[in-house]
C-alpha cells in the first residue's frame, strides 16, 4: 500500500471532504503545489482554482475559492472560503454565471465560474 496523508477540505460553512490521499494538488499565491506524504511543513494562501485529491480509490476534484493550506505531521488542511466538489457543481448554472460575469466585466466572478467549470470537468 502506498503511503498516505490525511486530508481535510473545509469550507466556511461545512466540511467538504475528509479522508486519506496519496497526492493533493492545489493553487496557491506562489503557484500550484503538490503535497505528498512526508512533505515539508507548509502554510500557504489558496487562490481560486481546482484542488485535485488522489486517493487509492480514485480522484476527487473540488473548486476552491480563497483560504489557506497547511501541512504538518502528515495532515493536510485546506481551509477554504468556498469549496464545492465537482459532482455538486451545476454546470449549466456555472456557464450562465460565466457569461454574466463576462458581460459585466467582473474578473473575480469570471474566475470563480471558470474554476467551477474546470472542477466539474474533472480538473482538466
Amino acid at each position: 500500500m502506498a503511503a498516505e496523508l490525511h486530508v481535510e477540505l473545509v469550507a466556511a460553512d461545512r466540511s467538504v471532504w475528509s479522508g486519506e490521499a496519496t497526492l493533493v494538488v492545489a493553487r496557491t499565491t506562489s503557484g500550484d503545489i503538490g503535497v505528498m506524504p512526508g512533505h515539508q511543513p507548509l502554510l500557504g494562501v489558496l487562490e481560486s482554482g481546482p484542488v485535485t485529491i488522489r486517493t487509492s480509490e480514485g480522484t476527487v476534484v473540488a473548486a476552491v475559492h480563497g483560504g489557506f493550506i497547511s501541512f504538518a505531521d502528515n495532515k493536510l488542511s485546506l481551509l477554504a472560503e468556498i469549496a464545492e466538489l465537482a459532482d455538486e457543481i451545476d454546470v449549466a448554472r456555472a456557464e450562465r454565471a460565466l457569461e454574466r460575469a463576462k458581460a459585466e466585466t467582473d474578473a473575480a466572478a469570471e474566475r470563480r465560474a471558470e474554476v467551477r467549470l474546470v472542477a466539474a470537468a474533472g480538473g482538466r
